[in-house]
């Protein structure tokens, strides 16, 4: 009987190793594992993002993939990472410092990776489940790190309600959920599904609450109103904005009146501003302005093609003002001028800025649609176009990750939606398309 058992056992396993669909499924479960671990841990989110690509190759069908590089979705990204490695030619930094400065931008060869999966898989929501729960977890967890500092995995325990990593990564996250909801929320009410959709706003509300009370990035409170006009536009009439929109204003007159940290994080920006400005104080506004200032220079001095690939930090070093009494913004110096535009147009000048450009304008064209996929990979893209005003979020690990798979997961679905043989969707909204 062992033997018997032990046979099929292992006939079982050698025919999930042959079968194309068992290698799909794992796939999508690295996949899954992916979305899930990125707002807990970069290596975890790493090992499973290697091990699905690894998954991929036993039944890669290489030449159909090959054809699917030709659309200009995948041809942008993957000349921006070639121009990254030919930028490397005419830097004038040492060759480690090049060849580091083309790593952010490697990630952005997985996203013709997960369009070509996801075009073929009927599990892409799954991912987009997997990073919700995740990120309600960790807005738990959020809550007792505010109460139980003693609680974080941070060692240094700065920054309040933040259990791993860092406070602009989480509310780049919860953004993204709480927004993201609104979609499905609003089809739920139109089927008078009320009490999944009640489920769903308590949990959209949770993401807001925590980042009124605990802790929220400047950059969140600018993107968000962005993000839910995008939405109105797109998805409400004019009626339902103007109310939803009177609610949301009462919202956040009240949540000012009783948030301290909110009003703290708000006054900030006057006050980092006034500083920069009437001391050269090193403050976060005023070092933003100081990297966009000195970046602009760089640019103009090689506007076509930029210094080369790892330049930044050189330049801002033989920019940087010597050493007074007192540190000002005008010595610091850095490899990143935290406004993804700008820190193109340093290293690869039109060439690169029109290459970006490329990439964003390709990827918002691509969610032009309805339904789930569309709204959230247009979120993502809009939310990623928004935040790197202020940041190089592409080239980030995490905000970068957000991008490649929420992008190449949500593209992937609405290529597949728009294959030949694709079930026809049930219409969601009513004629004019609005509620």
């Amino acid at each position: 009987m062992t033997t018997l058992a032990g046979a099929t056992t292992g006939q079982v396993l050698w025919r999930r190793l042959r079968s194309p669909a068992a290698w799909s499924e794992t796939v999508d479960l690295f996949a899954i594992l992916t979305a899930a671990s990125l707002p807990w841990s970069t290596s975890l989110a790493a090992i499973f993002n290697v091990l699905m690509l690894l998954c991929m190759v036993p039944f890669l069908d290489v030449r159909e993939f090959l054809q699917s590089l030709k659309r200009p979705i995948c041809a942008a990204p993957i000349a921006l990472v070639l121009l990254a490695l030919v930028g490397t030619l005419w830097s004038d930094a040492a060759w480690g410092a090049r060849f580091y400065a083309v790593n952010p931008t490697v990630k952005l060869l997985v996203l013709p990776i997960l369009f070509y999966h996801f075009a073929r898989s009927p599990r892409g929501h799954w991912v987009f489940v997997a990073f919700l729960m995740s990120c309600a977890l960790l807005s738990v967890m959020s809550w007792l790190v505010a109460f139980y500092p003693d609680l974080a995995l941070k060692s240094d325990r700065v920054e309040r309600g933040i259990f791993v990593k860092n406070y602009i990564d989480q509310s780049q996250e919860f953004t993204l959920c709480a927004v993201a909801l609104a979609y499905p929320i609003v089809q739920l009410l139109r089927q008078k599904r009320y009490w999944i959709a009640a489920l769903l706003t308590a949990l959209a509300l949770a993401f807001f609450v925590n980042m009124v009370f605990v802790v929220v990035s400047r950059t969140a409170l600018l993107t968000i109103p962005i993000l839910f006009g995008v939405f109105a536009l797109l998805h409400l009439r004019w009626r339902s904005i103007a109310i939803i929109s009177a609610a949301l204003l009462a919202g956040a007159v009240l949540a000012w009146q009783a948030s301290p940290q909110l009003r703290k994080t708000a006054d900030s920006f006057a006050s980092d501003y006034t500083r920069y400005v009437e001391k050269g104080a090193p403050t976060s506004a005023g070092l933003r302005l100081e990297f966009w200032r000195k970046s602009l220079g760089f640019f103009a001095e090689a506007p076509v093609k930029g210094h080369g690939t790892g330049s930044t930090r050189g330049l801002f070093e033989r920019a940087a003002t010597p050493g007074d009494a007192q540190y000002q913004a005008s010595a610091e110096v850095i490899g990143n001028p935290h406004n993804q535009t700008l820190n193109v147009a340093v290293q690869w000048g039109i060439i690169g800025v029109a290459a970006l450009y490329a990439i964003w304008i390709l990827h918002l064209l691509l969610f032009r649609g309805n339904g789930l996929a569309n709204w959230v990979g247009l979120l993502v893209v809009v939310q990623n176009v928004f935040t790197s005003l202020f940041n190089s979020h592409l080239f980030d690990f995490h905000e970068g990750w957000m991008y490649v798979i929420g992008v190449g997961v949500a593209g992937g679905m609405v290529i597949r939606a728009q294959q030949p043989g694709a079930k026809t969707a049930v219409p969601e909204r009513p004629a004019d398309g609005k509620p």
